[in-house]
């Protein structure tokens, strides 16, 4: 078999989600329609904390900064997933697909850390560590060598389908995938599920039936946010090995890579009493 370097790959080809023409305008609109959203969703959120300041508090920090990660976390996938079908071209050139490998870690991880911490409550070192996650995951997909097929069943350049592509032994890339899936993955689920569980246990105490639904309503969407986010996610990595259907891996891949960002201005920001304000504030100095 022959085998060919990735750095003499020059490009590679999206298969996406289907190659029925029929099917194109309706993906197309999906797409673009859920990207217009999350942008114009955490746009606002950025402006609203940006220009009051009540707001420049921790917490809203927290959640301008999380507007910011699914801002660029949707942006290093959707964009060129509305180009290719409006092209109908699907290739993504080797250096494209690093530079999204990359950028896609950093704001997935961080998106991962801004969730835990804004269910602990308190701020952790977050730099280094994701520009690092984004950085190795660069750097071990670009040592690997390719045969001659280098047509990607996915929308985005996916690690788990670059390495069922890929000639090398991927066993001790595999183990890497885990080791971080479990550091940026299941640490912070279990945080999370903890911090949840002590915040059960205290609605529980209070006498207030109006209380009570109050305090469900709001954790409960928070929590089918985090559910989706890293329920898909870990699905994704953790079965890459065991399934054999990428066009499903790619539909679960967008829950966390384009529905959940679309969906976390309006769950944790819009429905906030104080965020209306200052955008009422803000939309009344504009007008």
């Amino acid at each position: 078999m022959k085998h060919d370097n990735l750095t003499d790959v020059l490009e590679f080809l999206l298969l996406g989600f289907s190659d029925d023409p029929e099917r194109q305008p309706l993906t197309f609109s999906l797409f673009l329609s859920m990207y217009v959203v999350t942008m114009l969703g955490n746009l606002l959120i950025i402006l609203a904390v940006s220009s009051d300041s009540h707001l420049h508090t921790p917490m809203y920090v927290f959640l301008s900064i999380l507007s910011v990660a699914d801002i660029g976390f949707t942006s290093t996938t959707v964009p060129k997933v509305i180009l290719d079908i409006q092209t109908h071209n699907r290739v993504i050139s080797h250096a494209g697909c690093l530079i999204q490998l990359s950028f896609f870690y950093l704001f997935g991880c961080l998106d991962s850390v801004l969730l835990t911490v804004m269910a602990y409550d308190r701020f952790v070192a977050i730099c280094y560590p994701l520009l690092l996650d984004s950085q190795l995951q660069c750097l071990i997909v670009s040592q690997l060598t390719f045969c001659t097929n280098v047509e990607i069943p996915h929308f985005f350049c996916d690690p788990p389908q670059l390495f069922k592509l890929s000639c090398n032994d991927t066993s001790t890339n595999k183990i890497f995938m885990y080791f971080i899936g479990a550091i940026f993955g299941g640490i912070p689920v279990s945080g999370i599920l903890f911090s949840y569980t002590r915040i059960l246990s205290s609605v529980l105490r209070v006498p207030s039936t109006g209380g009570k639904y109050k305090a469900f309503s709001t954790c409960g969407s928070h929590l089918s946010v985090v559910c989706l986010f890293y329920g898909t996610g870990l699905g994704v990595y953790l079965g890459s090995t065991v399934s054999h259907s990428p066009r499903k891996d790619a539909v679960v891949s967008m829950m966390y890579a384009v529905v959940a960002p679309m969906l976390n201005p309006f769950i944790y920001s819009l429905r906030n009493r104080d965020i209306k304000r200052a955008l009422q504030r803000l939309l009344n100095r504009t007008a």
